[in-house]
């Protein structure tokens, strides 16, 4: 066995509710540590190894397979297939008697594609799951395949899931099956388990959005808003309205998975009931969305409103000017037309006495202008 051990690395990782609850101060560089890693994603092995979960005393413990014959010591209930290669594909068809089809994680929105049981009792879902990078918010399909009632294959009461990044919700589940007996009784437990978590992590990521439009409103109502931070503050506001709406649409995917669950009649009371409880999690998180989208509204108004007033400044130096140059250039004008019979042709004083007029025909609108208060 080689001595990387993703599963060692796995368990240092927490969720943020988990972190809250641990001892250490709020905003502490080990708690930012812990959640950072939930996006960071572990190192891959570089040869062909499957990630197998078994059940012991009630807990989830993961064993990395690194060869067909070590395969068949175990009897997982999960067995997921991150980025699987032809190798790893080729020991799950030969000792499971599963053939992952090439098109597993196509890009498919039609439900008919996505959520359907093929005639063998093999019981197939396609569905989002979220990874709330910092610089890249994206969603990753992930497909499920349960046999559950072909007791001829040893893939009889296994879930596979096959996805080809690792997703934050799945290191989130395996580390609470192991520090939590008898959360996990089947394979259809670790897929509630799982779009429970994903609601949960589309949950806490949302109190994320929430925290830096909090930032943004600060910004905008509490300072001068220059041309300068008015476009940061748009610029944050687009990269939360892009999150919150991948949000929601994984929000709405989890729903129709876990409803294509209960209308198959694959779970047992306890199982529909947190079926049901998941539902209600997710309309709560439609509304919060629906909240957000409302707030990043009012935010990008108000910063565009603020760049509209500054551009209304300086259009209103211009007007000013405008209005305060238009007796000086009368003034020119008129001196400047070519007819002997103008009085002062000939005075001596006539250039100073025309500059002084020009600058006095100058100032007294712009000292109207002052009073008023239309220079500010």
């Amino acid at each position: 066995m080689s001595p990387w051990n993703p599963t060692l690395v796995g368990s240092f990782r927490l969720s943020k509710r988990k972190a809250h609850q641990c001892k250490w101060p709020r905003g502490s560089k080990a708690t930012q540590s812990l959640l950072s890693n939930l996006n960071s994603g572990a190192q891959r092995a570089p040869y062909a190894m499957l990630n197998i979960f078994s059940l012991a005393n009630g807990r989830l413990f993961q064993e990395e397979i690194e060869s067909l014959e070590e395969l068949s010591k175990f009897q997982p209930i999960w067995v997921d297939l991150d980025e699987p290669s032809v190798e790893e594909k080729r020991w799950v068809k030969q000792y499971y008697g599963l053939l992952i089809p090439d098109d597993a994680m196509d890009e498919d929105i039609e439900e008919s594609a996505r959520f359907y049981q093929e005639d063998n009792g093999e019981l197939h879902i396609r569905s989002d799951f979220l990874i709330a990078d910092d610089e890249e918010p994206r969603t990753v399909r992930v497909a499920f395949i349960l046999n559950q009632h072909n007791d001829n294959l040893k893939s009889q009461g296994v879930l596979f899931s096959i996805h080809d990044e690792d997703v934050p919700v799945f290191r989130l589940l395996r580390l609470r099956a192991r520090r939590d007996p008898n959360l996990i009784t089947d394979a259809k437990d670790v897929l509630l388990k799982l779009f429970d978590a994903d609601a949960e992590y589309s949950a806490d990521t949302l109190e994320g959005i929430y925290d830096e439009l909090e930032k943004a409103s600060k910004m905008v109502l509490s300072e001068d808003v220059t041309d300068e931070l008015a476009s940061e503050v748009l610029g944050r506001i687009a990269r939360q309205e892009d999150l919150n709406g991948r949000i929601r649409r994984n929000v709405m995917d989890t729903r129709r998975a876990v409803s294509f669950m209960m209308r198959a009649r694959m779970l047992n009371s306890e199982q529909l009931e947190e079926s049901r409880q998941i539902l209600r999690d997710i309309e709560s998180l439609d509304n919060h969305t629906a909240f957000l989208f409302d707030k990043i509204n009012f935010l990008m108004d108000a910063t565009v409103g603020f760049i509209n007033i500054n551009q209304n400044k300086i259009i209103k130096i211009f007007s000013v000017a405008s209005v305060a140059l238009l007796p000086p250039t009368l003034i020119a004008s008129i001196y400047g037309m070519n007819f002997d019979s103008i009085p002062e042709l000939h005075f001596t004083f006539g250039y100073p006495y025309a500059v002084v007029l020009m600058i006095a025909s100058a100032m007294v609108p712009m000292l109207y202008f002052r009073r008023r208060g239309w220079l500010k």
